[in-house]
């Protein structure tokens, strides 16, 4: 009886990711009246923000709610916790973290095949032979990129280690836990590897290939990888005080603050272009990227993704048999979606998160979305902004006109 309810439960939540995805149809039921938000949802909007700016959960954020092209966005406190320290601004750039993911490197991914270059069902091991053996002769890139491949978590810390080339050996060094496509574990060695992948496959850099291919393309002109070799480092949010320990791992000295310097730890040793984090960004330039993908893949003209790569990246590809929902990068419905999603916005809707404390989600029906910047980790990375999630994104699915839970 437990199997045959488990059955019918993730069957319904594909037939509602299915039902939900409007990038190419008409939208759901559920979509509200044309060309407005309800501003109302606003103040309170505001006010989560600035309550926990106030609780020293973060120094400051932005925001954007967008339906259609009606639009709030606001900036909210400063930079940092110094007397002294800038307001944020609409302009302020942030490190996106794991918005990488869907930003530079899924896309990147799909690019690749669009261009016939890639295969997504072909095995890790037809592109990179030297990962063999461990189990992982049967991972694909599907599996890396539904995070299904049975790979850790992540790349150990210590020893200290420098550089793309050993996180490649260290990655294809590496046992999986489970058979590929049997179990679900969100792991920045997949797209680590995926990120290796584009390099291989086109001949240039993730953070080349990815301005190429996408962040030129779409205008997003304060978004890309190492942003202390094209703006001030003023205008950029700070995340980290390094401590000894940090320190210890040989990639930047105690005491150090990390401002226009990538705050995960593994892509700082890897040289700041990685598959798993390494974007930094603003409010305005996800905002487009998430515009485009509720346009099928093209803006103002420009067609930067195919509809077909719109739909691998944001509908469910998981393995039959995870619960986990995901698409070819978008997360849907797995443990991670439950406090960006919010109460209102429903299955089939998608996103991701970043753990410098940033959210993009996307959802089609309504033809809605909203971007959360902030730089909750400064200083210590002890602070926790996983309940406001939730509220914002209530209140944003509230604004666009979603009333009843889905």
């Amino acid at each position: 009886m437990h199997t045959f309810s488990f059955r019918r439960l993730f069957q319904h939540r594909r037939a509602l990711a299915a039902a939900c995805f409007a990038v190419l149809t008409a939208g759901c039921a559920h979509t509200p009246p044309a060309d407005r938000l309800d501003r109302t949802q606003f103040a309170r909007i505001d006010a989560a923000i600035e309550q926990a700016i106030a609780e020293r959960r973060m120094p400051g954020a932005v925001f954007h709610l967008e339906r259609d092209g009606a639009v709030h966005e606001r900036a909210y406190g400063r930079l940092s916790y110094e007397p002294d320290a800038a307001p944020v601004t609409p302009d302020t750039v942030f490190d996106a973290a794991s918005l990488t993911k869907v930003l530079a490197t899924a896309p990147s991914i799909l690019l690749l095949a669009e261009d016939g270059k890639l295969d997504l069902d072909a095995k890790l091991v037809d592109y990179f032979p030297e990962c063999r053996s461990g189990g992982k002769d049967a991972i694909t890139i599907r599996h890396l990129l539904t995070h299904t491949s049975g790979l850790a978590a992540g790349l150990p810390g210590k020893p200290a280690w420098q550089g793309d080339a050993t996180a490649h050996a260290m990655a294809c060094a590496q046992t999986v836990t489970h058979v590929p496509g049997t179990y679900f574990r969100y792991s920045d060695i997949n797209y680590i590897l995926l990120g290796q992948l584009v390099r291989k496959l086109s001949g240039m850099e993730l953070d080349a290939f990815a301005q190429q291919r996408l962040f030129g393309p779409l205008r997003m002109t304060h978004t890309g990888y190492l942003p202390l070799r094209r703006m001030r480092v003023a205008g950029i949010a700070p995340t980290h005080k390094a401590g000894e320990a940090t320190a210890l791992h040989g990639d930047v000295g105690a005491g150090t603050l990390l401002q226009g310097v990538v705050h995960d730890p593994t892509v700082r040793r890897i040289g700041g272009v990685a598959g798993s984090a390494g974007v930094f960004g603003t409010v305005g330039d996800i905002a487009r990227y998430a515009r485009m993908l509720l346009n099928g893949g093209e803006l103002e003209g420009v067609r930067v993704l195919s509809p077909e790569s719109v739909r691998l990246l944001s509908t469910v590809q998981s393995p039959p048999g995870i619960a986990a929902l995901r698409g070819l990068g978008m997360d849907i419905d797995s443990p991670f979606a439950q406090r960006p999603r919010g109460t209102l916005f429903p299955i089939g809707s998608f996103g991701h998160t970043g753990f410098t404390g940033c959210v993009l989600w996307i959802d089609p029906g309504s033809r809605s979305f909203y971007v959360f910047l902030s730089n909750r980790v400064y200083p210590d990375d002890k602070a926790n902004v996983l309940p406001l999630y939730t509220e914002i994104a209530t209140l944003a699915a509230r604004a666009a006109g979603l009333k009843n839970a889905h």
